[in-house]
């Protein structure tokens, strides 16, 4: 039988875990590297977003937010096939 996932819960964590995650890489990157102006690959995606104090904070909600709503969707496609398999006897 297989597991269901609660998907609030599996959201919330996917967002706290990939928002705190780029906040994270954003100061590794600026004590290492230095704060830049110039444009990074992930400010295309997430409006606001760069190697700055103020941008780690921007990539944070934007990452969080981004991921929240992924792990929804992937715990409710997940527990819709689950249910289907179930049904089918497989």
């Amino acid at each position: 039988m297989p597991c269901r996932f609660n998907i609030w819960a599996l959201g919330l964590t996917s967002g706290i875990i990939f928002g705190l995650g780029l906040f994270f890489i954003t100061w590794w990157i600026m004590l290492f590297e230095g704060a830049q102006a110039g444009p990074v690959f992930i400010s295309r995606v997430y409006r606001g977003y760069s190697i700055t104090p103020i941008g780690s904070l921007i990539g944070l909600i934007w990452a969080f937010v981004d991921w929240f709503i992924g792990g929804v969707i992937f715990g409710w496609l997940y527990n819709m096939i689950a249910r289907a398999r179930r049904e089918v006897g497989a």
